[in-house]
């Protein structure tokens, strides 16, 4: 039986960043293949991709994504999904539920995450309803010219907690 030609086997491939998992440093590609020939290069080549433009050129260092997206750089494609998803609703829960098919506490659960990756505070470090609520009636008297800018300053220091008060202690 006459054997027949084998055409060589497109392997799964992966998208890769470029930079190294563990150490977040550019990593070095050793060797390039061609799925439909099978011709392969050995040695020590940078990553590149394609712009939207159409020309090539060496994928942005994190620093520069960071300083042309800022925090957003930080995000991965499923966070930068939620993040658009919850914009074009407004920030209103149920229509992001609605829109992604999850219910409440997903919704708060991948808000909560986002708001980790962007690197900001969970909201057990921010002021106490207290405080909030007499921060709000201060700058509603200065508003409604009730007491002046110099007493809203004054009244405003006083309502911040001292550098080592835990937040769930009472005033």
């Amino acid at each position: 039986m006459p054997q027949t030609p084998q055409t060589p086997q497109t392997p799964q491939t992966h998208d890769v960043s470029g930079r190294c998992p563990v150490c977040d440093t550019i990593m070095t590609v050793t060797r390039l293949s061609c799925g439909a020939c099978g011709t392969s290069l050995d040695g020590s080549f940078h990553v590149t991709g394609t712009t939207a433009a159409g020309r090539s050129g060496p994928l942005p260092q994190r620093a520069d994504a960071e300083a042309r997206f800022g925090r957003l750089a930080r995000l991965d494609a499923q966070q930068l999904e939620f993040v658009e998803t919850f914009l074009r609703c407004r920030g209103v829960i149920k229509n992001v539920e609605d829109m992604l098919g999850i219910s409440y506490p997903t919704v708060k659960a991948r808000l909560g995450n986002v708001l980790d990756a962007l690197g900001f505070a969970p909201e057990e470090e921010l002021p106490v309803a207290e405080r909030r609520a007499r921060r709000r009636e201060i700058l509603a008297d200065l508003a409604a010219g009730r007491i002046t800018t110099e007493e809203a300053h004054q009244l405003l220091a006083r309502n911040q907690p001292p550098a080592d008060e835990d937040d769930d202690d009472t005033d």
